[in-house]
């Protein structure tokens, strides 16, 4: 299984801003300004308060109507053998050569 598909498949929980592990993933009341999802191992790696940190980083810039909220940075997401998720999904929206759109002159 490729780094990208075992990142995806981690158990995702959904941390509130209290700090508090709330649930699974996507289950958040709110769906205009979901709460924050962190992998499980990662989650409980935290404190309580570096937790809530994050949380609280994500349903601020929410409520300013950001969708995309970076983590702070020791809630980052990154594999135990180096490399963050971003460096590794690199490639997936390169646009192919034999695929792009060719201008014909007259």
């Amino acid at each position: 299984m490729g780094k990208l598909k075992e990142w995806v498949n981690q158990d995702w929980v959904r941390i509130g801003t209290d700090g508090s592990i709330k649930g699974k993933c996507g289950t958040s009341e709110n769906k205009k300004n979901p709460d924050r999802c962190l992998p499980r191992a990662k989650a409980q790696s935290l404190s309580k308060s570096e937790r809530a940190k994050t949380a609280r980083k994500k349903k601020a810039a929410g409520a300013r109507g950001k969708t995309v909220v970076a983590n702070t940075k020791k809630a980052k997401v990154s594999f135990k053998n180096g490399g963050e998720v971003r460096k590794i999904a690199r490639g997936c929206g390169k646009v192919m050569n034999n695929r792009r759109k060719k201008t014909k002159y007259s």
